[in-house]
């Protein structure tokens, strides 16, 4: 197995038994990146020089054998919503083509503390907005396990890096299932953690009230450690949340698990291929013992609607800043409204601009009442759905997304077609509840994600659980 094969604990084992370098280990990445990464496009900016003095303190350290941690000299890749001090940080927006990071997101400060190797940002929808990684304004990532279909999205860049073993864990930011989508579409583990576990200071804001960071990992056990290595309040986010953050040896057993099956997530529109792959490993859960409830998710259907009026008009508040005078790309004009107008109208692409008009006009005098005020009540409910059925149930299962990967181009000029590939995530970021996504098979050659949500801050239990089965299908 070639270094950057290994998961975050056989990289840790190897650098404590001396198998090998940090160095070695961060050369091994870099090299992939060459290699594949010309076809595949996870990568905007590679990190090459900064990796390789990170990981040469970490090989200093262990040469005086002191102790390292479990992320001590393990290349990791970040999305390029979040800032990496004195590093690009482009959003895949040509408003931000050449702006520098002027300081470091609160993750990547526990990184750094944490002696990781940062080997590059990676590529995503434009400011986090799609489905696919095609709204890239500096190009369009490829699915590694077929280059002609789509990644998934927004953090399609991570999660194809971490598939294609073009580093060894990645940071991703979900807002509707962008950490969990592309997840299930390159066959690896993608953790949304509950809003406000991990701090979203230095994350470039979309939509704040859903917007939450999250691993990408080859293992559910490596995105334990990533999350225990990012959550925590911070000062710099007043909607992080203190929670222990010791992760404590999980007591329950796969025995006593009630699962949930949402009735409403089994509908027409959900591709009979996936629907026999999830119940499938479903099924796995059964012969370990657990029990198949079935649940009733009924706000379900209003969903999607609700969270395309919120999510629009927080991105039309949030994008106000890139106004062409503090910083990034600025157009001339005559007067300062025609610097407003010129900038964003050459800086954002057309799914920002998309969203921007909606937001902005589902905000505006007359509407607020009419959209968004019922848009927010409908995600009470929706809140109070997740907090009935886990009443019965300690988890529920659900498909990720409703079909594989598609093909490049498949969707793009269909708005709406896209928007309802996040149809079964975009529940869980309304609720603010924490799930995971897990390969558990294939549809021909393309991988298949099985989410499995959880209450609040219960993310060591879906963790567990997600590895109870890797144990058993391995």
């Amino acid at each position: 197995m070639s270094l950057n094969q290994l998961t975050i604990q056989q990289a840790h084992k190897g650098l404590k038994n001396k198998d090998f370098s940090a160095g070695e280990l961060t050369e091994a990445v870099l090299e992939q990146i060459k290699k594949r990464d010309k076809d595949i496009g996870a990568y905007l900016t590679v990190t090459e020089d900064l990796a390789l003095e990170q990981a040469k303190k970490v090989d200093e350290k262990i040469k005086k054998r002191e102790e390292i941690g479990v992320l001590e000299g393990i290349p990791v890749a970040v999305k390029d919503v979040i800032l990496v001090e004195d590093v690009k940080c482009t959003a895949a927006s040509k408003i931000l083509e050449n702006h520098i990071a002027p300081y470091d997101a609160t993750v990547i400060k526990k990184f750094k503390k944490a002696g990781a190797v940062i080997v590059g940002k990676t590529n995503l929808d434009e400011f986090a907005m799609g489905s696919s990684t095609e709204n890239s304004a500096f190009g369009i990532t490829r699915n590694p396990h077929d280059l002609e279909r789509v990644p998934g999205g927004s953090s399609g860049g991570s999660a194809a890096a971490v598939a294609a073993n073009e580093c060894i864990y990645a940071l991703g930011s979900d807002t509707g299932g962008s950490i969990r989508q592309p997840a299930s579409f390159c066959g690896v583990v993608g953790l949304k953690p509950t809003y406000g576990r991990v701090s979203r200071y230095g994350l470039m804001a979309m939509a704040s009230s859903l917007d939450q960071i999250g691993p990408i990992t080859k293992t559910a056990k490596d995105a334990k450690i990533v999350l225990e290595a990012i959550s925590g309040k911070d000062g710099l986010d007043s909607t992080s949340v203190e929670f222990k953050n010791k992760f404590q040896v999980s007591s329950f057993k796969l025995q006593d698990l009630k699962i949930g099956l949402p009735k409403e997530y089994f509908i027409k529109g959900l591709d009979p291929e996936v629907e026999e792959v999830i119940k499938k490993a479903i099924s796995k859960f059964e012969k370990m013992g657990a029990e198949i409830i079935e649940v009733s998710l009924p706000h379900t259907e209003y969903a999607l609607a609700a969270y395309y009026i919120i999510m629009p008009a927080e991105v039309s508040a949030n994008l106000a800043r890139y106004d062409g005078i503090k910083y990034g790309l600025s157009e001339k004009g005559d007067n300062l409204l025609e610097v407003y107008l010129k900038t964003r109208q050459h800086g954002f692409g057309s799914e920002p601009q998309r969203r921007i008009m909606l937001g902005a006009y589902a905000l505006s005098a007359g509407y607020y009442e009419a959209y968004y005020l019922k848009a927010q009540k409908m995600r009470t409910l929706i809140k109070k759905d997740f907090d009935e059925a886990f009443k019965k149930v300690d988890v529920i299962m659900t498909p990720v997304s409703p079909t594989p990967a598609f093909k490049i181009g498949e969707k793009i000029d269909d708005p709406l077609q896209m928007y309802l590939s996040d149809i079964f995530t975009v529940p869980i970021n309304l609720a603010g509840a924490p799930a995971v996504s897990i390969p558990c098979g294939k549809v021909g050659q393309l991988p298949i994600g099985l989410q499995i949500i959880g209450k609040h801050f219960d993310e060591e239990k879906i963790l567990d659980i997600a590895q109870a089965y890797e144990d058993f299908t391995s």
